[in-house]
């Protein structure tokens, strides 16, 4: 590439390589589209190198540590002393994780051969961005361009993020040295996540949140359990927190996300945005201007890489001429705690909230022969359903592995499915996914695993 501000032409342009973006510039490639992909960091984006990647690598590390120094072991004759951790090889190895999925991601670009260009760029008109970085100035003219910058940590006013007194969570999973005592202000899966890790580690947590309920929306036979776990941990939580007079230090904060559009120039090629600053679209990913497409986190919208993922599908396969939205039904939440939850669809208030007639089921996993032979009994699976024809409304899952069961409830409510649908399935056991046969065929009231109400 030629340093210089020259002008190259290019069919696909994407701004942004996170989970989004290389999604998107590996699926116009294989549609036959020419993609070149534009990032002024490494390809992954947020998720892989500060966010979702280390924060899951580190919580398994930390959940062996807990489970070795549990009561639980000592209970089915194994006898661990002097168990300790070291959090610079924690981190090592978190780090290795990190390298070894961004090797493969960055193998991925190049096999499709995706032209990979660092730098940060912003619009010019409607058919040109120009771009600054290694190469120095550039500009690109697009027949098509998509747009996945993804978001930052949304700021709080009066505290500015230092990345050690006070840190985004991005920051809180890179800090050099444990404090005895941690902060943290949020309600959402992030701040839960959070303060599981850190508790685990025996570092005194506070946890604040702002609303009355933590995970807005979980059902609250579910939540329960979680928070028992927080407690169990020791984590003191507080609700109707007001962040600003909260003393602990080191805090960390982690109140959602904020579009990171401001610097694209936006207005000046007339794309609409909405208050937050994210980029308004329909449901084929097209902003206002239909060449223009916007997915994920700079969208405005719920902030998880797996929306970010299908949308960038959507928006490849719709400016290579074929006839897809993105439309799913629900979006399944994870949440990974102690113990994990997991939950799709209506909870049952939500679901009586928007007018249904429902029948729900419970099973508790103190009643899985599998979870009792994992020694985490710890959980319950709970099941809406629409009375009226059976039709599953809504999961949620809290016990061993509820992040990896919920994809079972999401297939099925994606594909109509019913409780007798669920209840007919032949299920491996012993095996956690039974909790879901039982909670359907105690909707149905055959449940056999279970005594009936009086």
């Amino acid at each position: 590439m030629v340093v210089g501000d020259v002008t190259t032409a290019v069919d696909v342009l994407v701004l942004g390589a996170g989970p989004g973006g290389y999604v998107a510039a590996i699926r116009a490639a294989q549609l036959g589209r020419h993609v070149t992909l534009i990032d002024q960091g490494l390809p992954g984006g947020t998720c892989l190198h500060q966010g979702c990647i280390p924060l899951k690598a580190l919580l398994s590390a930390s959940e062996r540590y807990q489970q070795i120094r549990s009561d639980n072991l000592a209970s089915i004759g194994i006898h661990a002393e002097a168990v300790s951790f070291d959090w610079a090889s924690m981190q090592t190895w978190k780090q290795s994780v990190v390298d070894r999925l961004a090797e493969g991601v960055r193998s991925l670009i190049a096999g499709n051969r995706v032209e990979y260009v660092r730098g940060t760029g912003w619009f010019m008109n409607v058919q040109e961005v120009r771009v600054e970085g290694e190469h120095g100035s550039h500009r690109f003219k697009f027949e098509h361009c998509i747009i996945a910058t993804g978001a930052n940590s949304a700021s709080f006013s009066g505290l500015s993020y230092d990345g050690k007194q006070v840190l985004t969570p991005e920051q809180a999973l890179k800090i050099p040295e444990l404090p005895d005592a941690l902060g943290i202000v949020g309600d959402d899966y992030t701040a839960l996540e959070l303060a599981t890790l850190f508790a685990r580690l025996g570092i005194k947590v506070k946890l604040y949140s702002p609303r009355e309920q933590l995970l807005s929306g979980v059902d609250p036979a579910a939540l329960r359990l979680v928070q028992a776990g927080l407690r169990k941990l020791g984590v003191q939580t507080t609700t109707n927190a007001t962040v600003d007079s909260i003393a602990e230090r080191p805090l960390v904060i982690s109140l959602g996300a904020c579009p990171r559009t401001s610097e694209l120039h936006l207005d000046s090629v007339g794309i609409e945005t909405a208050g937050n600053g994210g980029i308004k679209v329909n449901s084929m990913q097209q902003s206002s201007l239909p060449h223009i497409f916007a997915i994920g986190d700079c969208t405005g919208g719920q902030a998880l890489a797996s929306i970010a993922m299908k949308q960038a599908k959507v928006a490849a396969e719709v400016l290579s001429g074929q006839h897809v939205q993105y439309a799913p039904l629900v979006i399944p939440l994870v949440v990974h705690t102690t113990p994990e939850l997991a939950a799709v669809g209506y909870s049952t208030q939500e679901a009586i909230k928007a007018g249904y007639n429902i029948v729900t089921g419970r099973f508790t996993f103190a009643a899985n022969g599998r979870a009792l032979t994992l020694g985490t009994d710890n959980g319950v699976a709970l099941l809406v359903a629409n009375a009226d024809d059976g039709s599953l409304l809504g999961a949620t899952l809290v016990g061993p592995r509820a992040g990896d069961l919920i994809g079972q409830v999401t297939l099925a409510i994606e594909m109509g499915a019913t409780l007798t649908d669920l209840s007919e399935i032949l299920y491996a056991h012993p095996g956690l996914s039974e909790t879901i046969l039982e909670a359907a065929d105690g909707a149905l009231g055959r449940a056999v695993h279970m005594l009936a109400k009086a």
